[in-house]
């Protein structure tokens, strides 16, 4: 059992919206995630182990492959390999526990919910379909929506601008230090699943709180707003 995560001592009433990364925040994809690109990456990369790959993850796949094979038509086919594999294994991808609770006490609570991914929409579409989750959020922007990418914050202001709100009216969870990254300069109270990682304190000093698993961030939103807690693992 994880420690818990300090609670703030008192609800945030001029909370309106929770914006959630979706990928280890939501969903647990980093299985389909790794193999998928393990299987892309395969006539191109071979030389490319799992924890290889994992440090290279972030931002739209497309752009990774490019940076990795150095080859556009190489990069088209490894895309090509991805979307396949994905598709053909998205029971792969899990939602953890806790989850749909909470997002359905946000909205019943009259919270606007919203998702600031790095997948591209594709795919963010069909996971969000696959877990019937598409009525409970207001709006959606995927790593190929805007030209910008984490961590520079344009697809968070994009979406305060499209539900109407002020920076501090929103709470932002991811599992990435581009989140955090781009919370701070949007201007958004974040909150960093750590996943038991170590945390560099340059990125820890700009994210509002630190938890290591999704139901502790969970349950820190629950209590954040003054709701029942979420659970905690």
């Amino acid at each position: 059992m994880s420690p818990l995560p300090s609670f703030p001592s008192a609800p945030l009433p001029e909370i309106k919206a929770v914006i959630f990364d979706l990928d280890g925040t939501l969903v647990d994809s980093m299985p389909l995630v790794l193999q998928a690109f393990a299987h892309a990456l395969a006539p191109f990369r071979p030389d490319l182990d799992t924890h290889g790959i994992f440090q290279r993850l972030g931002g739209p796949p497309k752009r990774t492959f490019l940076e990795l094979i150095g080859d556009e038509a190489k990069a088209e086919e490894a895309m090509r390999r991805l979307e396949a594999f994905g598709f053909e294994n998205g029971d792969l991808v899990k939602p953890f526990a806790g989850m749909r609770p909470l997002l359905e006490a946000l909205r019943g609570n009259g919270l606007q919910l919203a998702i600031w991914t790095g997948r591209d929409r594709q795919t963010t579409e069909a996971i969000v379909a696959a877990h019937e989750l598409a009525g409970l959020f207001a709006t959606v922007v995927c790593g190929d929506d805007l030209p910008t990418h984490k961590p520079h914050p344009g697809g968070l202001i994009e979406i305060l601008a499209r539900l109407g709100l002020q920076s501090h009216q929103a709470l932002y969870s991811g599992d990435a230090d581009a989140d955090v990254l781009g919370g701070a300069e949007a201007g958004v109270r974040t909150v960093l699943i750590s996943h038991g990682r170590e945390v560099e304190v340059a990125i820890n000093e700009r994210a509002w709180q630190v938890v290591e698993t999704p139901p502790q961030a969970y349950a820190l939103i629950a209590a954040t707003l003054g709701l029942a807690a979420s659970g905690q693992a």
